[in-house]
């Protein structure tokens, strides 16, 4: 994997390594001790998925206050969004400033919005499934 801070540093967007032969590829989308050396030190909780059919569709601004504040590891499983992190932490030198990246299926690049900051996205392709 390999880890791209954002110009917020504490944004990261993760870019697998395919390992292809005949029989097609293999990734890892998630390993722990890796995210862990590259400094994203979260506990993922919950996972959700989502289904938007339209391409133009936009979901967030999300975020979570303490004691329910939670990062995230978004990717795109099918199709491919524009997603968006907002840093919504009041003491931050970057409060209000935002980053996006495009993250799709075929790329199969995540990004990882950690606690403190307002997610969202909007879908490029229809039926694209977010997870």
């Amino acid at each position: 994997m390999d880890f791209i801070r954002q110009r917020i540093f504490d944004v990261v967007e993760i870019r697998p390594r395919y390992f292809r032969d005949a029989r097609g590829y293999f990734s890892e989308i998630y390993k722990k001790s890796a995210l862990a050396e590259a400094g994203v030190l979260a506990d993922f909780v919950q996972d959700n998925k989502s289904l938007s059919s339209l391409p133009g569709t936009i979901r967030g601004l999300h975020f979570q206050l303490p004691p329910f504040a939670q990062g995230k590891l978004v990717s795109c499983v099918r199709g491919a969004i524009y997603d968006v992190a907002v840093d919504i932490r009041r003491d931050s030198p970057t409060f209000g400033q935002h980053v996006g990246v495009t993250l799709t299926a075929e790329q199969g690049n995540q990004l990882y919005v950690p606690v403190g900051f307002a997610h969202g996205f909007c879908t490029l392709e229809p039926d694209t499934e977010v997870a």
